[in-house]
């Protein structure tokens, strides 16, 4: 161990640890879940940094030699990342607004530069832990969900072939869990696709807001201590890193004060998850059986599926899928009320806000390829299954409406029911309608609306 010293005096540090005291008594004080900050968030730290010392340099306030020893230490973290990602060592749950992660960060940088470099007066220089983090928050989101989209695009894309794969297999629709008149399995692919695709798009909507960057506010929002233009060079500087269309925020308080885009573009994954969610249930459903269910898919085989029951094969990957999205769902909640927790000029809540997020952007984008294609792009359809639930459904006398009225339609569909005799066999037999008829109407077209 080593002494290292801040403003409350000597602490011991590990000799091969690169941070400094004000990170030590974070990991004294915090020893809760022993997860720590996204790796992508951690770099998006590194690069404000990065950003924050050139900036500094080029308005002058900084010494050239120093800066410039900031920026080789800020390369030197993100071009080896993975051999010094141990000494970012702060728990995801620890102090308000992110300090203890800042200054982690702030040490590191600071032993790494040299003598004469001080995580506070220079790494941290023209910041506040209160600008920084709900900026790195903003843009680690977005560098998140530029790898995600793709995946859900994928998803979407996997659900459409099916759906054309699938567009000649009638089957029984169903709604309130009973009886419906006839769709097509292509139809309901479709439509799942379609859902993914609108939710990805409502996302993609709300990351735009994300763009917009509060740093330079440092404190309160006022850009105390910050030298004139330094707000616009930091952000000018932090697209060029990134690639992201970054923007410098009108309000400086507001962006401080609020996550509204963040919870915005929380809510937007929350809805995701939902639809997902209720898409996987369906998945599941249908795939149920395969004697006793409605077995009208089946599902590719991954693993077997019981300690003792030999043979059964579950819906391994949809069962996952369900676990993952009910996490998202209920890191969203935990979001919204981080959100509303913030006070007057500061939302102190912000490390939960960034685990939460960050956590679920990634779990999503892990998983959704394996899904598909484990999973989606293997569905099967049991197309026998399908036909002999539509065709003995009571529900296609729901297609002899305006041929004999809904009354006599209905005591058709009640002995069908009744009877267990297929519709079109009972107004043969009953002489209601002739074979010509019944040809006429009974058409896939007529059916399923032949879309």
């Amino acid at each position: 161990m080593r002494i290292e010293r801040d403003t409350l005096g000597e602490v011991q540090v590990p000799d091969d640890a690169l941070y400094g005291a004000q990170t030590q008594r974070a990991v004294e004080n915090y020893p809760i879940s022993g997860l720590r900050a996204h790796p992508t968030f951690t770099r998006t730290f590194i690069m404000l940094k990065r950003a924050a010392a050139l900036a500094n340099i080029e308005l002058g306030a900084m010494p050239r030699e120093k800066g410039d020893s900031i920026v080789r230490a800020c390369d030197e973290l993100l071009n080896d990342f993975d051999r010094y990602r141990a000494q970012f060592v702060i728990d995801v749950f620890q102090a308000g607004a992110g300090t203890s992660f800042n200054m982690n960060v702030n040490e590191v940088i600071a032993h790494l530069a040299g003598t004469g470099v001080h995580p506070n007066d220079d790494v941290n220089m023209s910041q506040s832990t209160n600008d920084v983090v709900p900026t790195a928050i903003r843009i680690c989101a977005l560098l998140l969900l530029h790898e995600l989209f793709p995946r859900l695009d994928e998803l979407a894309i996997a659900f459409d072939a099916k759906g054309d794969e699938f567009a000649d297999v009638i089957k029984s629709g169903r709604t309130h869990l009973q009886d419906a008149v006839p769709v097509t399995l292509g139809q309901e692919f479709r439509a799942y696709g379609m859902t993914v695709h609108r939710a990805t798009h409502l996302l993609r909507d709300a990351a735009r807001e994300l763009r917009i960057l509060g740093i330079g506010g440092t404190a309160t929002g006022t850009g105390i201590n910050t030298p004139p233009g330094y707000r616009f060079e930091v952000v000018r500087l932090l697209r060029d890193m990134t690639g992201l269309e970054l923007e410098a925020a009108d309000d400086l308080r507001e962006a401080m004060q609020s996550l509204l885009p963040v919870v915005a573009v929380s809510s937007a994954l929350r809805n995701l998850a939902l639809e997902l969610t209720r898409i996987t249930n369906d998945l599941r459903l249908l795939a149920s059986g395969p004697l006793t269910g409605l077995a009208e898919i089946i599902l590719p085989a991954v693993q077997p599926g019981s300690s003792i029951m030999p043979g059964k094969v579950n819906p391994s990957m949809l069962e996952c899928m369900n676990q993952l999205l009910f996490h998202i769902i209920g890191a969203a909640t935990a979001i919204d009320y981080a959100s509303q927790a913030g006070q007057l000029e500061l939302n102190v809540m912000m490390p939960l806000v960034a685990f939460e997020l960050n956590f679920s952007i990634e779990i999503l984008k892990n998983f959704l390829p394996v899904l598909v294609e484990k999973c989606i792009r293997g569905i099967a359809a049991d197309r026998e299954r399908c036909e002999s639930y539509y065709i003995s459904s009571p529900s296609l006398a729901t297609l002899l409406n305006p041929f004999i009225g809904y009354a006599r339609a209905a005591e058709i569909a009640k002995e069908s029911a009744r009877t267990k005799t297929p519709i079109p066999e009972l107004l043969r037999a009953k002489g209601i309608l002739s074979d010509e008829e019944i040809a006429r109407i009974f058409t896939p077209e007529q059916l399923t609306g032949g879309s």
